[in-house]
């Protein structure tokens, strides 16, 4: 604190600053607001090693370039990981969702994401490629933090090896479709309501080139908020439709074939999400997130459900996993 208010002074000399703290992310990042004659500013505090501040800034500066609305840089402090940020407010697009709202905010949000496809770079290079690797990686921690750590259940050879294979089909079916900019986690509670009505984006400094469905699902079916399947698939085939348009889309992908892509793309996000909701609780002692588990556990029995391909691994979460979590809570 007393690094933060050394940074302050140096900001706004003179001027006797009050921190108050803003609830936190899923990462290591602090933030605080203040106000100073009467204007708001954000500091966020991501200290080093665990978070990367220069990317940060290199990925603000696209997505500014890339004409989204995000959080203006007024200060910045590498080394100690401190930036001064200009306030976007504290109206999450997710308190206004509604019934009678939805479609015209996802409307709107699906448009920015045209958008964050563009980019692929930043100051400090290509963006990370979010390739098979980083796929298997994601789906690791979904055996790692919920399924070992969370619900206590031991695997033995034959389910690793299942659970391996589904993986890998996962991956490799994601890997199909066209690459794009991806933010990586959008969602109603990374956008923010302004005054005026636009969206701005935040939390976007883990971008990555990856599958063109990854983000639209990521807001469709987002994990805090839930909408009637024959709703999600309106807007998935209407997405089909722009990617069409937009030319980011190959003319012989069909309706089913993309909508495959979108929902496989989902579990594998919810997958992952289940780990990382776990994660955050047993390592990080953010126990809030377990309350959204159950939703997020639902979107990956929906998809596992609905494809024959997928029987052998629908069946292990039922009769193993389900039962676990019912009990585990």
């Amino acid at each position: 604190m007393q690094l933060i208010q050394s940074f302050l002074t140096a900001c706004f000399p003179g001027e006797a600053i009050q921190l108050v703290p803003i609830t936190g992310d899923a990462s290591f990042r602090r933030y605080f607001r203040f106000s100073i004659a009467k204007k708001s500013y954000i500091l966020m505090d991501a200290p080093t090693p665990a978070e990367d501040c220069s990317r940060f800034v290199a990925t603000q500066q696209a997505f500014v370039q890339a004409g989204l609305l995000v959080p203006q840089i007024i200060a910045q402090d590498i080394p100690l990981g401190l930036l001064l940020l200009s306030d976007l407010g504290d109206t999450l697009l997710l308190s206004k969702l509604t019934e009678q709202t939805v479609t015209a905010f996802y409307h709107q949000a699906l448009a920015e994401l045209t958008k964050v496809r563009t980019i692929s770079s930043t100051s400090a290079g290509a963006l990370p490629v979010f390739d098979q690797a980083f796929l298997l990686r994601e789906m690791q921690i979904f055996i790692d933090w919920f399924v070992l750590q969370h619900l206590k259940l031991t695997l033995n050879e034959q389910e690793q090896a299942m659970l391996l294979r589904h993986f890998l089909l996962l991956a490799d079916t994601a890997l199909q479709q066209p690459q794009a900019g991806m933010h990586r986690d959008y969602h109603s509670r990374n956008l923010m309501l302004q005054p005026n009505g636009d969206l701005a984006v935040i939390d976007f400094q883990d971008v990555v080139t990856g599958p063109v469905t990854y983000d639209a699902v990521s807001l469709l079916k987002d994990c805090y908020i839930k909408w009637p399947a024959e709703l999600v698939q309106v807007f998935s085939h209407e997405l089909y439709q722009s990617l069409r348009a937009q030319a980011q889309l190959p003319l012989d992908i069909s309706p089913e074939q993309f909508q495959l892509w979108f929902d496989w793309m989902g579990l594998q996000r919810h997958i992952k999400v289940c780990g990382i909701f776990c994660r955050l609780y047993h390592r990080d002692g953010k126990a809030g997130y377990l309350a959204d588990l159950p939703r997020v556990f639902d979107y990956v029995l929906e998809v596992t459900s609905r494809y024959p391909q997928l029987h052998e691994l629908d069946l292990w979460l039922k009769q193993k996993v389900q039962p676990a979590l019912e009990v585990r809570g």
